[in-house]
């Protein structure tokens, strides 16, 4: 049995269905990540679980048991917010220690717990200093340690790595990471950052207008997308309008604005199917040079380009008028605006969408 399934849930606000008939399972141990845009419903769902919201329809259970009516101070489990929430009048002990006393437990063991805390966020040190004086990812972890020291059955993360600059939010991925694998507590982790949610999770839902658009492992969320939304939310991508012309099991012949693409075979696409080819900046080459090896290859013209460090991103377009992204490393030559290039890619990469 999963640690928490999510039945059904739908939640409204006036006309408007923050969630609709939303289905989950959340194993025990995961790091879950609920992933989607702004108003996708992700928040809502996490303080649905939290307790702060009451679902219009359907069960969340914890542990086989339904939350509904179990105020969220009686809940096992613990919200971590965007801005921290700390106690500014508090040291970092007294804010992890405040659960604690709250709880009437005695003083020795709240001394006990509270120093193990700060140690599991590698911040004894820190212990007598105020959030003031503290940096952000410092009171990040003392706002982790407040939700750990009662070892809850589930942690609530509300973006809360949004308001570190990008440097520390890698460093605090990576204790993230650490930390759930250390403790073996459930994370719950709300972001509508792709990489964020790609680089922590176990496995992710993809959250889009109220539903659940996949749930499904890092690799295949980003590698798989089971629709054109998933696609285009979670990295880049190009994707172009195709029609299916011949389908087998080996492979999809498809007719791009003009142009043959050969594609990798995809489930029920049948002959006269449109959709779209979709393909990752990384799977394409750019070169000046022959790409015959390859099954599609094109003459492009660059668009533009972005440099970004250790690679360029080039926008190029084909003769029928499609715009791809095309990664580089930046090892060598690369291209300016208005070059004319060969562009190419294996009949094995991306992926025919119909959805």
């Amino acid at each position: 049995m999963a640690l928490l399934e999510i039945r059904n849930v739908t939640r409204r606000f006036g006309g408007f269905a923050a969630l609709e008939d939303v289905s989950l399972s959340i194993e025990a141990g995961e790091f879950f990540t609920l992933l989607g845009p702004s108003g996708c419903g992700k928040t809502t769902l996490l303080r649905m679980i939290a307790g702060f919201e009451t679902p219009d329809a359907g069960s969340i259970l914890l542990d086989g048991r339904d939350l509904a009516g179990i105020p969220p101070e009686k809940r096992p489990i613990h919200t971590v917010f965007q801005n921290y929430a700390l106690f500014p009048h508090m040291t970092a002990f007294d804010n992890i220690a405040f659960p604690l006393k709250m709880a009437n437990l005695p003083k020795h063991e709240i001394r006990q717990r509270a120093k193990q805390a700060l140690s599991d966020v590698k911040l004894s040190d820190k212990a007598n200093a105020y959030p003031k004086d503290l940096s952000g990812g410092q009171q990040q972890r003392v706002a982790l340690a407040r939700g750990l020291i009662n070892r809850p059955r589930l942690l609530l993360l509300d973006e809360s790595l949004a308001a570190l600059d990008a440097k520390l939010r890698e460093e605090m991925q990576i204790e993230l990471i650490n930390l759930q694998r250390d403790l073996g507590i459930t994370f719950v982790f709300v972001t509508h950052a792709q990489d964020e949610a790609l680089a922590l999770s176990h496995r992710i839902a993809v959250l889009n207008c109220g539903r659940v658009e996949q749930v499904d492992f890092p690799s295949r969320i980003y590698g798989f997308p089971k629709n054109r939304f998933v696609a285009g939310f979670v990295g880049h991508i190009s994707q172009i309008e195709a029609e299916v012309k011949e389908s087998t099991h080996g492979h999809l012949r498809l007719m791009a604005k003009g142009i043959e693409i050969i594609a990798p075979p995809a489930r029920n696409a049948v002959a006269g199917d449109r959709g779209v080819f979709a393909i990752r900046p990384e799977q394409v080459r750019i070169g000046h040079e022959e790409l015959a090896d390859l099954r599609n290859h094109f003459f492009g013209t660059v668009e533009s380009l972005l440099y970004q460090g250790d690679v360029s991103e080039y926008k190029v377009r084909l003769e029928n008028g499609a715009m791809l992204e095309v990664l580089l490393p930046n090892t060598g030559r690369g291209f300016r605006v208005s070059d004319v290039v060969r562009i190419g890619w294996r009949h094995d990469a991306g992926m025919y969408l119909h959805e």
